[in-house]
């Protein structure tokens, strides 16, 4: 086993732990990581392969919860399906750098607002409006990047969702949107032996990481377990970010680095400010 693979194989499995807890997480903070050593075009085919099985899963055990709010996430679905085209049309002509860039720049600021707790509902007469254009963005992030997590999980918990039904609507889009890129993939012919190979360290640690994860969860408080796992992902992505202004050449060694002590200040601004929040309560 490579440094490479060893380090795929250990962020898949955290991933996955964090995915189980929230139900969400995967993509966010696998691909962050895996991106400084593999370019989209190899790493999105396999991430979404496992992605399916992954969101059908969280779909299955939260079935109940799905006649309560697919008319709700029904916009969503509607709006997913040209975003994926053209996403998938991006990554297939696109250079890998630059795509790892767009990855990075869409992600930062996700994770940043759920590190800090955002909370900005939308009028329910606006749901429908936003919706469809908002799934529209999601699918061409998802196809791109296989990044879709944070949004989404931006919008629901805005949405005043109940638990389950949180994990419903965010397993039924996350379902739908692996199935339909990973269709399109096939028919742009991404999929490729360099993407299989990654698989022997992507599905171990998934069945590892899932259980482990809905076990924590249950006897840790859940918007601490969140706020740790974004502030990780947050230092991941700033990280990434330095390190993709150096390949694309948008800034010098070591000023790109500079992006990286940003998010570490912001990151520490907003843990002080949670915990210092809940210890007063």
């Amino acid at each position: 086993m490579t440094t490479e693979q060893a380090t795929l194989a250990l962020i898949a499995f955290l991933a996955a732990t964090v995915n189980g807890g929230l139900g969400y997480g995967f993509s966010s903070i696998t691909v962050p990581v895996a991106l400084l050593f593999y370019t989209n075009r190899i790493l999105n085919p396999a991430v979404v392969l496992v992605e399916v099985v992954m969101n059908w899963y969280v779909l299955l055990i939260n079935r109940h919860s799905v006649p309560r709010i697919w008319r709700r996430v029904l916009p969503l679905l509607l709006g997913l399906l040209p975003g994926i085209a053209i996403g998938s049309y991006v990554l297939f002509i696109v250079q890998p750098g630059w795509l790892k860039f767009v990855t990075y720049v869409t992600l930062l600021p996700l994770i940043l607002l759920q590190a800090a707790g955002v909370r900005k509902p939308v009028p329910i007469r606006f749901e429908k409006a936003v919706k469809v254009p908002f799934g529209f963005a999601i699918g061409m992030l998802y196809s791109v990047t296989t990044i879709s997590g944070p949004p989404l999980a931006l919008l629901f918990n805005n949405q005043g969702y109940a638990k389950q039904d949180f994990r419903a609507a965010l397993g039924l889009i996350r379902a739908a949107e692996a199935s339909l890129t990973a269709i399109a993939y096939y028919f742009l012919d991404l999929y490729n032996v360099d993407s299989a190979q990654l698989l022997p360290y992507l599905v171990p640690s998934i069945l590892l990481g899932i259980p482990l994860g809905t076990y924590l969860i249950g006897w840790m408080d859940p918007e601490t377990f969140r706020r740790l796992c974004m502030s990780f992902d947050a230092l991941i992505v700033g990280f990434g970010m330095s390190r993709v202004l150096v390949e694309v050449k948008l800034a010098p060694s070591p000023e790109a680095y500079g992006v990286l002590a940003i998010v570490v200040a912001i990151n520490a601004f907003l843990l002080y400010r949670f915990f210092q929040r809940r210890f007063a309560s």
